[in-house]
């Protein structure tokens, strides 16, 4: 199911780029991980199946779910997504005792879209849901790590999209706050690391990434048939990409 969502990716975006400061926890990290993030898009689940199967194939990755849109989805229940209803007391105690089951293993790993809901990326405060916040009560070992998720139009036809990590920051020392603050410093990091990926994104340097996926380039059909063989005749090696276009970006 990566190889098929990476196909997906390739076809409907022109990339997933990650910050070339970005630093995801180890693969060989001792102990279970938490990975708590932004939720601007439909893409997200997509993103997150693609990351955690590139970046760590040997954990097994588990994601909380709405209920209703996995009773539609129920492919994503077959990858490791789980059911939790968002709106009830009953749905956050499932939510606990799912994450309790999953980080009691020193190789766990939990994907979670903490807001909850779909968000902007710009938009502030994040607001994210109190239960990520408990799960360092629940295991006091896992290291929890923001990240932040982005999309933007540049230069191609499909969208980028852009995943940055920051820094961790273990489970111990967010036990000894008060839940609120808990809150609170997991909300600042994931800010934190959102604003300087903006800040990144916004620079529209590819420079400043690796691409993890690249998509397709160019628009296709008959205006990308012509330019092949424009370039054929003129003895040109022929780029799709909008931004190879005379070596330098150029308008439609």
């Amino acid at each position: 199911m990566v190889a098929w969502f990476e196909r997906y990716l390739h076809r409907h975006l022109d990339a997933l780029r990650l910050p070339l400061w970005s630093a995801p926890p180890a693969p060989d990290h001792r102990g279970p991980i938490v990975v708590y993030c932004n939720h601007p898009a439909w893409w997200d689940a997509a993103l997150i199946i693609v990351l955690a199967g590139r970046l760590y194939p040997e954990r097994v990755s588990r994601a909380p779910f709405d209920a209703a849109m996995l009773a539609r989805y129920r492919i994503f229940e077959r990858i490791g997504a789980f059911a939790v209803d968002l709106d009830t007391p009953r749905g956050a105690a499932q939510f606990l005792a799912a994450a309790r089951a999953i980080l009691a293993e020193p190789d766990g790993m939990l994907w979670i879209t903490a807001q909850g809901r779909f968000a902007d990326a710009r938009a502030r405060p994040l607001a994210l849901r109190p239960g990520v916040a408990r799960l360092a009560e629940i295991a006091p070992d896992t290291l929890f790590v923001p990240l932040a998720l982005e999309y933007a139009f540049w230069d191609e036809r499909g969208a980028e999209a852009f995943a940055a990590f920051g820094t961790g920051t273990r489970g111990v020392d967010l036990a000894a706050l008060p839940r609120a603050e808990r809150l609170a410093r997991l909300e600042a990091d994931l800010t934190a690391t959102l604003d300087r990926l903006s800040a990144d994104v916004i620079s529209r340097e590819p420079a400043r990434f690796r691409a993890l996926v690249s998509g397709r380039k160019g628009v296709g059909g008959v205006y990308d048939l012509w330019r092949r063989l424009a370039a054929r005749l003129t003895g040109r090696r022929f780029d799709p990409a909008h931004r190879a276009l005379n070596g330098k970006d150029r308008g439609p």
